[in-house]
């Protein structure tokens, strides 16, 4: 059924019947139970072997279009190197989100296919991302005693009231260092009743919108490129712009609408 932008049943909203007017990838995690994908391998001798997401040939094996050569994805034994010197730093490991980082990035003299590579690049990102999630997640849940969850009040609640720790199962708690979990957006909040105790009530609602048609995001796309293939590009763009307009803000330079 093809839906029609300028039509909609009666009694809904407007938003919901829109016809989509750009082509995106999304990744959908069913669950709240963030276990390793069973990922399953046939070996030329017919055995099968499981292997997890981290395994540092899956990334070529789920994109054989993208990595052709067979290049190793991430893997916990990439270890940091001082540019320098070429020496590793200290027995340091490399993290999943700084690896993909450095995989996404333009430099120059050389050509990153990856980002050339359309929705198939859009479905990767989203596939890397689900897989760093994954793997902090499970971080999370393995080292419970070295994020000091018995400190906690809610779990001091949970066997207060209780009486019994051992019937109230595999407790995890996140952290507040885990971006979205309850206690990062519960200290957001703080954050927010502290300027508003220190410095009064906000009197100025600021709304940003992006413009795909911004000059630094035309100048870096690729030959037959559009914004709708580098959303990358465009949220780096945007963040960029959003933190010069709210430095402005800081320092008195804006005083009523304003045009990046």
């Amino acid at each position: 059924m093809r839906i029609d932008a300028d039509k909609r049943p009666a009694g809904e909203h407007a938003r919901r019947f829109n016809e989509p007017l750009s082509n995106e990838v999304a990744v959908v995690i069913v669950g709240n139970e963030f276990d390793r994908r069973d990922i399953i391998l046939e070996k030329r001798n017919s055995q099968l072997q499981r292997v997890a997401e981290t395994h540092r040939s899956y990334d070529a094996l789920q994109y054989p279009l993208i990595f052709w050569e067979g290049e190793d994805g991430y893997h916990f034994l990439i270890m940091q190197v001082n540019p320098l010197t070429g020496m590793p730093i200290n027995g340091k490991k490399v993290s999943a989100m700084d690896f993909y980082a450095y995989r996404m990035m333009v430099r120059a003299g050389s050509v990153n296919h990856i980002l050339r590579c359309r929705q198939l690049f859009h479905q990767w990102v989203v596939d890397m991302y689900a897989k760093i999630e994954s793997e902090r997640l499970l971080f999370v849940r393995l080292n419970q005693k070295k994020l000091r969850v018995d400190d906690y009040i809610h779990l001091r609640d949970a066997i207060a009231n209780d009486g019994n720790a051992d019937n109230l199962g595999q407790l995890v708690i996140l952290p507040s260092t885990f971006t979205g979990s309850p206690r990062h957006m519960h200290e957001y909040t703080q954050d927010a009743m502290t300027y508003v105790r220190n410095y009064g009530r906000p009197d100025l609602f600021v709304t940003f919108t992006c413009n795909s048609k911004w000059q630094e995001i035309q100048a870096e796309l690729m030959p037959e490129q559009t914004h709708y293939d580098r959303h990358d590009l465009t949220a780096r763009v945007f963040r960029q712009k959003l933190i010069k307009l709210m430095d402005a803000i800081t320092k008195g330079h804006v005083f009523g609408p304003t045009r990046c």
